[in-house]
């Protein structure tokens, strides 16, 4: 049954784009996809639980690379006694592609009511005691109810870049041309008012007070005193006895 793709599931694998869920197993997913070139594409891909299983990623590895056909007629022969021996299925779907290691896969050719890429998933679960008759309860592996399917690690960081003996060179005079130039910030804001001296105090605002204007007084008027021709205290005159012939002024 064809279902759409969901949470976790990977839109790529290898070359080969993922479009839909084809079938859920006990020991992995099966998805439908499309290969580079057009062709629709069955692919398995173990569950995250079986693909740390090493031993259930060994029976899966090795249920592929029985199936796979090599080239030449000495590959064909192989495979065709490897069928004839069963240790294939006749009904397995040719392999056009795998992946081994920690998260293996295989694409298959898509065939509707067909075989497909789950043929490879039926041998990885084992049941009962594997020595010929079963004793006591089927063995049960601790990852049939991981349904997230196992992919691979994300690739390593690219290194970094590698400077060349420029780009040092001025990448190091910028740094100490900043640290001077902070240095001599710091030294400014720190020793800047030691040596030099103080401004000098603004002088108060002068206080006009107005004063009263002068009142004028009119000078009193003199008065002359008598000469030796005339009566008196004796004092002498301010007139001259020749002026006005001795008579004073009139």
């Amino acid at each position: 049954m064809v279902t759409p793709l969901q949470y976790g599931d990977p839109p790529h694998v290898g070359p080969f784009a993922l479009q839909a869920r084809l079938q859920t197993a006990p020991a992995g997913l099966v998805y439908l996809g499309q290969a580079p070139d057009g062709r629709v594409v069955s692919v398995a891909v173990l569950s995250s639980g079986a693909a740390l299983d090493a031993a259930a990623r060994d029976r899966f590895v090795t249920a592929i690379r029985e199936a796979q056909g090599r080239t030449g007629v000495r590959g064909w022969g192989a495979s065709l006694v490897d069928r004839v021996r069963g240790r294939v299925p006749p009904d397995t779907p040719p392999v056009l592609a795998m992946q081994d290691g920690p998260a293996p896969w295989v694409a298959v050719p898509y065939m509707p009511n067909g075989p497909g890429a789950e043929r490879f998933l039926d041998p990885v679960p084992v049941s009962g005691t594997l020595i010929g008759q079963r004793h006591g309860p089927d063995f049960a592996h601790y990852w049939l109810g991981d349904r997230t399917p196992a992919l691979p690690a994300p690739p390593a960081p690219p290194p970094p870049p590698v400077a060349t003996r420029r780009a040092v060179v001025l990448a190091s005079t910028l740094l100490a041309t900043l640290v001077l130039a902070l240095l001599l910030v710091t030294w400014m804001m720190l020793f800047r008012g030691e040596d030099e001296p103080e401004p000098p105090r603004p002088l108060p605002n002068t206080q006009f007070v107005p004063t009263p204007p002068p009142e004028p007084a009119s000078p009193e008027p003199q008065q002359p005193t008598p000469g030796p021709s005339g009566s008196g205290d004796g004092s002498q005159s301010p007139w001259p006895d020749d002026l006005f012939d001795g008579r004073g002024p009139i």
